[in-house]
């Protein structure tokens, strides 16, 4: 977990830039990672999700080219990649390079007046965490577009909608991760002391107030460091099986069924492994809509049994869990957290927990003995606070 503060990786990357390509970048943008309270695999399905934007960004410093090529370095590599716009595909330019160029690939496929960049990353947001640092650094390339062509899209809430949009299917067909929407309207739309209220039918918006400091909690995040990786085909299966299961019922998502109707539905399906994932899909949905009634009325022990609810419908029903994140969840709670959770996609990364202010350090060193008793790779604790969205550094 870096320890960098903003201002020294904006100072970091800036030098990387003009090391890599002989002159200073035109400036530097970021854009955070995310945590996501509760709404786990509903994106894709029409529901609706309650991320934070992290505290931890992914920069990119960046200059403006106008011969249709794009050149990429990473801090944490070495080399540069290079790609001419008219050649970048699923297989061009691959790897991390990718996620870079398919926002450019995107954005002129909608018509907007892009050119070619020169880029450098640096991020400060754990990768393979399940924190998305993928779309953060999508969002991030995203808004330096924005403002260097003069796109204008960071000025208004329907501007980010169109940058996050872009950003998704940079995700999706270039670089080839079926993830739904959620990753980059958080990163683009979360406020400062806010969860995100994202409808991911109607792509409505709404802040949430979250500010757990005020009531003398802080919510932990603790990096597993199990094996995380979305394009494995396991993230693809519970997609489609769920497109499937919403054919099967007639309707153009889960999103249509509601709780009242779930038993009906679970009885018009074939398969209990299909049932047990609509079942999750459906119940997650009502969690995020009582747990936004609990953060309004500030009721955090409610909060905390949802957390357990969902953690419980992931593990079981939806079968995206995993040893190191069961440990984790568990040892948070018995030593006190109001509840705990899984968050991200799964088969690994990270999980978060409603703790007192005053018990983090207890509850994180309990975790990682626990994980030290298991035989398990250490972990990474850290408390996050809900902080801005995408934006201009310097």
């Amino acid at each position: 977990m870096s320890e960098r503060t903003r201002d020294e990786v904006v100072a970091s990357v800036s030098d990387v830039f003009a090391r890599t390509f002989g002159s200073a970048p035109t400036g530097v943008w970021s854009a955070p990672g995310r945590v996501n309270l509760i709404g786990e695999h509903t994106d894709y399905n029409g529901g609706l999700c309650l991320p934070i934007a992290l505290p931890q960004r992914t920069y990119a410093a960046v200059s403006r080219r106008d011969d249709g090529v794009l050149r990429m370095a990473s801090a944490q590599q070495d080399g540069v990649v290079e790609v001419a716009l008219d050649d970048i595909s699923p297989k061009q330019p691959g790897g991390w390079g990718s996620y870079v160029a398919g926002v450019l690939w995107a954005l002129r496929r909608d018509g907007l007046p892009v050119d070619g960049l020169d880029v450098v990353v640096d991020s400060t947001v754990p990768f393979g965490a399940g924190l998305s640092s993928s779309a953060a650094l999508e969002c991030a390339v995203a808004a330096a577009a924005s403002d260097l062509f003069d796109l204008d899209l960071l000025a208004s809430t329907e501007g980010r909608a169109r940058l996050a949009a872009r950003c998704v299917e940079a995700e999706n067909e270039i670089a080839g991760a079926p993830t739904g929407g959620m990753d980059q309207s958080a990163s683009l739309l979360c406020d400062d002391a806010a969860a995100l209220l994202l409808d991911c039918r109607s792509g409505e918006t709404r802040q949430v107030p979250f500010d757990l400091d005020a009531s003398g909690y802080v919510l932990l995040v603790t990096d597993t460091r199990a094996e995380h990786a979305l394009v494995d085909g396991q993230y693809a299966a519970r997609r489609d099986a769920c497109e499937a299961a919403a054919r099967d019922l007639g309707v153009e998502t889960l999103r249509e069924i509601g709780p009242a109707g779930l038993d009906d539905a679970l009885g018009r399906l074939g398969s209990d492994e299909v049932r047990r994932r609509v079942r999750h899909v459906v119940t997650e949905i009502e969690r995020v809509t009582l747990a936004v009634t609990a953060l309004e009325a500030g009721d955090l022990d409610e909060v905390g049994r949802l957390f357990d609810l969902s953690h419980a419908s992931l593990r079981d029903d939806y079968e995206v869990s995993c040893e190191e994140l069961d440990v984790a969840t568990a040892t948070a709670r018995s030593h006190g957290a109001l509840g705990a959770r899984m968050t991200g996609g799964g088969f690994g990364g990270s999980c978060i927990a409603i703790v007192r202010a005053a018990d983090a350090d207890a509850v994180a060193a309990a975790i990682a003995a626990a994980f030290e008793a298991e035989g398990f790779t250490p972990p990474v604790s850290f408390t996050v606070t809900a902080s801005g969205p995408a934006d201009r550094d310097r």
